[in-house]
């Protein structure tokens, strides 16, 4: 197991900066391919040539390509300092840069977002696991019945319609029509109830897409497992169906569901913008929205950071959990 972790951490380290990498090529490297200098991405169309040249130099854009990355490397590990004569500006660890709208660090803006898009993803990811796993075993074992259909009808409308319709159509009968929950959002710190009722709708309509996936793809691993050889021979070593079901089929069952819920729980830390965006929630995917619309390129970056070590850390867990789950994992 220790071998096998090793690997796994080694694998990561390797992918974090290729991801890094990736950052950087795109918001620093293609720019200067398609003619378009990156000074003016920080200071605007509209500022002067002094203010340009100010820019350039204090952020090092007159370096070598590699003395750039190496720095920008250095600033997410260890803090950087932004020279421009005798001015000299210090950004603490992990550095991201100064928002060029607001001039603030970006890694205090991301700090205080973070918690709002982690509480709306663990929220909604532990409705959506246990509704929809739950629901696709269940129409798996009674398959043709009257709840399999309609579990599958609910579940096909789940995943076609999208989450502003639905989280508008929440909003305007629970919040607007019956004033039953406020979605003001008040942070848990502050209010505890009230931050939990602000964030029932969100949880609800986030939940209701992926856990329509997750029961269908439930449903159809369920299905085909409960052909295999294996489960056919535990029934008839005379084996009651709970243990068959939850010892033997499920284990094999929460494989592919434990794919994919790293990817969608990593992907939603970096923002689950359009469900931030409806219920005027102030997380990652509401700052990158502004971010993209006022052109702040340090925050924009940012945010693509954080979606994407969340990621990458997501599906290290994952292949943890799969070294649980099956042990034949760890010799591959």
């Amino acid at each position: 197991m220790l071998a096998y972790l090793i690997r796994r951490l080694f694998a990561v380290v390797v992918m974090l900066m290729i991801v890094t990498l990736a950052t950087f090529t795109i918001f620093f490297m293609i720019p200067k391919l398609t003619g378009t200098d990156p000074a003016l991405l920080f200071v605007g169309k509209q500022a002067d040539p002094a203010a340009i040249e100010g820019i350039r130099e204090k952020l090092g854009l007159s370096d070598p390509i590699f003395v750039q990355f190496a720095k920008f490397v250095e600033g997410l590990v260890a803090g950087r300092d932004y020279a421009n004569g005798t001015d000299v500006t210090h950004c603490p660890a992990p550095c991201f840069g100064y928002s060029f709208r607001t001039e603030q660090e970006i890694w205090p803006i991301l700090v205080e977002r973070l918690p709002v898009t982690l509480s709306l993803a663990a929220g909604a990811c532990l409705l959506w696991v246990i509704g929809g796993v739950a629901t696709g075993v269940v129409s798996a074992l009674k398959r043709g019945s009257l709840w399999d259909r309609s579990a599958m009808t609910v579940a096909l409308a789940g995943v076609s319609l999208p989450i502003y319709f639905t989280g508008l159509v929440s909003l305007a009968i629970f919040s607007y029509a019956l004033e039953w929950i406020s979605v003001d959002y008040e942070p848990f710190t502050d209010n505890p109830a009230a931050w939990f009722e602000s964030l029932i709708l969100p949880w609800i309509t986030l939940a209701f897409l992926y856990a329509a996936m997750y029961a269908r793809l439930t449903r159809a691993t369920m299905l085909e497992i409960l052909g295999e050889d294996y489960i056919r021979t535990a029934r008839a070593k005379g084996l009651r169906e709970p243990v068959v079901i939850g010892k033997h089929a499920m284990r094999s069952t929460m494989t592919p569901i434990l794919t994919i819920l790293g990817l969608d729980l990593g992907a939603l830390v970096g923002g689950a913008i359009l469900t931030e965006t409806t219920f005027s929630l102030p997380g990652l995917g509401q700052a990158a929205v502004r971010a993209i619309s006022e052109r702040d390129l340090p925050l924009i970056i940012g945010v693509t950071l954080i979606a994407a070590f969340a990621i990458v850390i997501a599906n290290l867990i994952v292949d943890l959990l799969y070294a649980v789950i099956d042990p034949r994992v760890r010799l591959s």
